[in-house]
């Protein structure tokens, strides 16, 4: 019997994890509880989504193949919390595109009252704890891409009933899940609540079975109705509908572009090399800082020229999604490098300044 995977991923919460989350995010443990609590199906209801094509289910599943013996409650007691978020960020912004994550983020901290940064931390912090249950199911059944599609994709409405209605709300209003569906999920999961409920109102039943012929006839008067008004072929609605396109609803997200070139993620490395960026731009402040940060900065800019040199393996879709993942950091980063410059240590990274700027340029126009 399949293992249900909203159960295996909150076993993980222990009191441990919890205390280490609510005491990175500033908030009570029973808020971190119901926060981190929230994020796992929405994780999961992501992927669920991401594997309804090959490449997403391939993408998944080589990226939990690349996971297997790294084990994240390892990561948050020995690390940390920050290196754990770090990790989860770049996985998941790899998975399902840096938009989608981002959203996903901002939806979970207001839900949880964290805000976007906390939402985003907290996603981080759960995301790999859920990558590594989905990395030792996919072990322990000896599951290939397809069999681990197929067992998120029959789990899909347990995972979207077990999404809070609150979070519900929120996905549902930044498009990033279909609300009806959510809806449907909800109430079978009530519906067979119900069932195995003891017979108090059979009686009641009894009496309403009497009348559901009258209520099927009624429902299939409205459905002929229905289907004679959209089907009734006027030229100006076939105008209209040529002309709008509308994005299909999907759970939560969609499968990004594939950015795997010669068994490397870009997406994954992009990310690492940001977020190397980003920890250390801010250090420098004088000259004994730059020195010191400096060599990492150097070793992201090689790293982006290693990105820059395989995206032109990439399709046009690639690296259109692989500019986007720049132009949308570019702005913080300049920022950080525009305050370097005004500081005693501007001089000195100057030129390791000048480099960077020019690669993400680079970058941004593959």
């Amino acid at each position: 019997m399949a293992v249900n995977l909203i159960s295996a991923a909150q076993q993980l919460l222990t009191p441990e994890v919890i205390a280490q989350i609510a005491s990175f995010l500033g908030m009570d443990r029973s808020a971190a509880q119901k926060a981190a609590t929230a994020a796992i199906p929405t994780i999961l209801a992501s992927l669920s989504d991401l594997v309804g094509t090959p490449a997403g289910a391939n993408q998944l599943s080589k990226l939990l193949s690349q996971q297997q013996g790294s084990n994240p409650m390892d990561m948050l007691r020995d690390a940390g919390a920050p290196d754990l978020v770090q990790t989860g960020s770049s996985m998941l912004s790899g998975l399902l595109g840096g938009r989608t994550t981002d959203t996903m983020a901002q939806a979970i901290g207001k839900f949880a009252g964290t805000g976007d940064g906390g939402g985003k931390s907290l996603l981080a912090m759960v995301g790999p704890l859920v990558l590594g249950m989905l990395s030792k199911q996919q072990r322990d059944a000896g599951m290939d891409a397809n069999g681990l599609a197929s067992l998120l994709r029959s789990q899909k409405d347990q995972i979207m009933a077990a999404i809070p209605s609150g979070l519900s709300d929120q996905l549902g209003a930044a498009g990033l899940i279909d609300k009806a569906r959510s809806g449907m999920a909800t109430a079978a999961a009530t519906g067979s609540r119900i069932a195995g409920a003891t017979g108090a109102s059979q009686a009641a039943m009894v009496a309403g079975r009497t009348q559901w012929p009258y209520w099927l006839a009624a429902l299939v008067i409205i459905a002929g109705l229905s289907i004679y008004a959209l089907q009734r072929p006027t030229e100006q609605t076939v105008a209209q509908n040529t002309n709008v396109t509308r994005p299909s609803a999907g759970t939560v997200g969609m499968a990004p572009a594939d950015l795997t070139v010669d068994g490397v993620n870009l997406a994954n490395q992009v990310n690492s090399s940001l977020g190397t960026l980003k920890a250390q731009l801010p250090t420098i402040t004088d000259q004994a800082s730059a020195q010191a940060a400096l060599p990492k900065i150097n070793d992201a800019i090689s790293q982006l020229d290693g990105i820059t040199a395989r995206a032109a393996k990439l399709s046009p879709e690639g690296r259109r999604a692989l500019a986007k993942l720049i132009v949308a950091a570019a702005p913080a980063i300049n920022e950080m490098c525009d305050k370097i410059s005004a500081t005693p240590a501007g001089t000195i990274a100057k030129p390791v300044i000048d480099n960077l700027r020019a690669k993400l340029d680079e970058l941004a126009k593959v």
